[in-house]
This record gives C-alpha cells, structure tokens and sequence, in this order.
C-alpha cells in the first residue's frame, strides 16, 4: 500500500463527464501532455491512497482530461470519488537537471545567495500559476523569491541545497542593507 507520502499530488476528480460515469479530471502539473498514455492512479478516497485504472483518458485544455476508469460505470459510483484527490508515486516522476526541481523535494533544502550568503530553509512553494515563490525562513521571518529560472543557479539535491542570486535590491526589502545612508 502506497502512503501519501510516497505519492505527488497529480490532480483532482473535478466534476462528472457523463451518466455513465466518466468524469473530467484536473491535472495539476507542468505538462498534461506527459499523462497522455495514463494507466492508473491512486485516488485519496476516505484517507487512503486506492488504486484505480483508466480504461481510457482524453485530453483537453487548461490541465483538464475525460476519463473513464475501470468498474466507475454509473453517474451514482462517479459521484462518491468527485473531488477526491489523485496521486502517482514519486518514482514516476521525470530526472530533472541541475536548475529544476519539483517543489515538495525542496522543503527544507538550506538556500544562499550569491551576494547575500546564506540566507535560511526552503518553508514551502507558494504556487501561483503565473508567479511560483519561494518560501524561506530567515530568523523566523518569511523571506518570498521568485521560482525563476534566472534566480535558480543550482539544486544541489545530495547536500539539501539551493545557490540563487536574487533580484536586486529584493533582499534588502527583508535583511536590509549593511551600508549605513
């Protein structure tokens, strides 16, 4: 049995699709494209992680998908799994290089900046669809970058740790400046 956190959020049951209980899922990721050829899923029903498989699944735009999973044949059985959580397990998830991360693998990864130094622990990702931030604690304050790939330099993921050089003049709203006016 798999835990939720051995699993990534990959999405919801967002709504019912048809009577004969094929219902629209949103796919929360980077690139729906990559779950085109989906088998399963594990959704979070009655806090646990139960295994269904998709007989068939139909892309459509904005993160959304038709599917039709196995022994879901009747609006009545697609109504009790309707906005239940879906998860994979994080094993499935691509490599990716150097720069990128998935945002739960950096909680608590240590950040310093190029000019500043080092500046505290990754909180969280703040996941605005346009604008990701991320969440460092500094001396118990929050300090917000943003997740661009210019900021990013490097995610050492062996030593829990992430170099950025942030925007100018960003650090200084929240440590302010060492220089006295």
């Amino acid at each position: 049995m798999f835990l939720k956190t051995d699993c990534y959020r990959l999405g919801e049951i967002s709504k019912l699709h048809s009577y004969k209980g094929e219902v629209t899922i949103y796919l929360d990721v980077d690139d729906p494209l990559e779950y085109k050829n989906l088998e399963s899923v594990f959704v979070e029903y009655g806090n646990k992680l139960v295994p269904f498989f998709l007989e068939r699944i139909a892309l459509r735009t904005n993160g959304q998908a038709v599917v039709k999973f196995e022994d879901v044949d009747t609006e009545r059985r697609a109504k009790t799994i309707l906005k239940c959580g879906l998860y994979l397990p994080l094993d499935t998830l691509p490599e990716l290089d150097n720069t990128e991360f998935y945002y739960h693998e950096i909680e608590g990864f240590s950040v310093t900046d190029e000019v500043y130094g080092p500046i505290g622990k990754v909180i969280h990702v703040v996941d605005q669809s346009k604008n990701p931030l991320i969440a460092i604690e500094h001396e118990g304050q929050e300090i917000l970058i943003p997740k661009q790939d210019q900021f990013i330099k490097n995610v050492d993921r062996e030593n829990k740790h992430i170099t950025i050089t942030a925007p100018e003049g960003l650090l200084d709203m929240y440590l302010g400046s060492d220089e006295e006016e």
